[in-house]
């Protein structure tokens, strides 16, 4: 099982692909939280040059409700990440795959409800 859902738009800037996936993540009821610029971090804090690679913290309220009310500790393990980074040619995004991360956790309910979470951030990933 693949740990991210991944796609690459190419042409298309990193910029510009995070506007794409911001609309995409709305349309499936998601907000963005967190956004972690690793290049500028990166430049800053150790003094390395990297391509452009951000950390989008996305969460599903309804969705994340859901979860905390089947296992309260899965918020260590929230929000949903969707990374963008620059790659040859334009831009890749990779949502976490949260049926991966969640196969630590012993519980068939909260599996279910990470396949539906997955299903939406891949359908996310195809419309951005």
């Amino acid at each position: 099982m693949t740990y991210t859902y991944n796609r690459v738009l190419r042409g298309v800037s990193i910029d510009d692909a995070e506007k794409r996936v911001r609309a995409a993540l709305a349309d499936k009821g998601f907000g963005v939280l967190t956004v972690i610029d690793v290049k500028t971090t990166m430049k800053e804090k150790i003094d390395v040059d990297m391509d452009g690679y951000r950390i989008l913290g996305a969460c599903n309220p309804e969705m994340a409700h859901k979860a905390i009310g089947i296992e309260p500790r899965v918020g260590a393990m929230l929000p949903c990440n969707v990374i963008l980074r620059e790659t040859n040619g334009g831009t890749e995004i990779s949502a976490i795959n949260p049926v991966a991360s969640m196969q630590a956790i012993d519980n068939d309910q909260l599996h279910e409800v990470a396949a539906e979470v997955r299903d939406m951030l891949c359908e996310t990933v195809d419309a951005a």
